[in-house]
């Protein structure tokens, strides 16, 4: 699966999963839900007009109208919470360029107003975060995210155990250790190439971009839901990518192709996390948040 595959499908899931949570019209996520379907509509045009770059091209719209948006309310959050009211408003006027919703809009009027208090009274001052607090706080993550760390480890020892075998990206190599492959899930039964093939990566590169992604996105989502929830959505995002692929290979969608990486449980990560924060993404929810 290339990168054009990996962002079209990051486009088109995490969409989806934002317009499940927002589907009604009387819920208050209609800013998200507008977004979600304006990524689902420039990644359809660009896959009828310019198929080879769709994925690009939805990924880059899902970046700026959903993830950033997501990113910035939570940092917003986290600045209020610190009674740094004057940052987290202007944070907040910034996103609604992004993500011009009455949420926002209703955030920031609030956030007005509290900085307007904070400046008559000494006691709502913001409070600096020291940087030897915080220090400690990055150096722990991986401590508190054991599922993550345990991961990353797997996927490390795995691409030790490729180089050792062979080259990485050599197909016979990868048929061997276990790549996912059409004709060896579907004639021949071997499902349990769709566990191992999330252990195996093409080069160093693909590995440097999923394990950075999960080390990222991984420790939050895993504090917030559990350790054993998210091994769950990791191995069932992975599990229902590989076999997604192969059902579009079978009707003829897309070519017939080794498939091998984490991409499809980094996907999951980012679909479970981005419907964690907008859940989860008022003010008086701030701790609820991940952090």
């Amino acid at each position: 699966m290339n990168l054009n595959h990996i962002f079209l499908f990051l486009a088109v899931i995490s969409s989806l999963l934002v317009l499940a949570r927002a589907w009604r019209p009387s819920s208050p996520y209609g800013g998200w839900r507008i977004a979600a379907l304006t990524v689902l509509a420039i990644t359809c045009i660009a896959w009828l007009l310019w198929r080879g770059a769709a994925g690009y091209i939805g990924g880059s719209a899902w970046f700026v109208l959903l993830f950033l948006p997501a990113i910035g309310l939570r940092k917003m959050t986290e600045l209020a919470t610190q009674r740094n009211y004057r940052s987290a408003r202007k944070l907040g006027a910034a996103l609604q360029i992004l993500h011009p919703s009455a949420e926002v809009r209703d955030q920031v009027q609030l956030l007005r107003q509290l900085e307007s208090q904070a400046n008559h009274s000494a006691g709502f001052r913001a409070v600096p975060i020291r940087s030897e607090t915080a220090r400690p706080m990055r150096h722990s993550q991986l401590r508190s995210a054991p599922a993550v760390l345990i991961l990353i480890v797997l996927n490390v020892v795995a691409f030790l155990f490729e180089m050792s075998v062979g080259d990485s990206n050599d197909p016979e190599v990868l048929h061997r250790i276990g790549a996912v492959e059409l004709y060896s899930v579907v004639v021949q039964h071997e499902y349990w190439r769709f566990v191992t093939a999330l252990f195996l990566h093409g080069g160093l590169l693909h590995l440097g971009f999923n394990l950075f992604a999960l080390y990222v996105l991984g420790p939050p989502l895993e504090r917030s839901i559990g350790t054993m929830r998210f091994v769950a959505c990791y191995l069932i995002s992975g599990l229902a990518s590989g076999a997604g692929v192969v059902g579009l290979t079978l009707v003829a969608l897309t070519q017939p192709a080794q498939l091998i990486g984490a991409s499809g449980s980094i996907m999951g990560i980012v679909g479970a996390w981005a419907g964690f924060l907008m859940r989860h993404r008022h003010a008086p929810y701030a701790r609820q948040r991940l952090a």
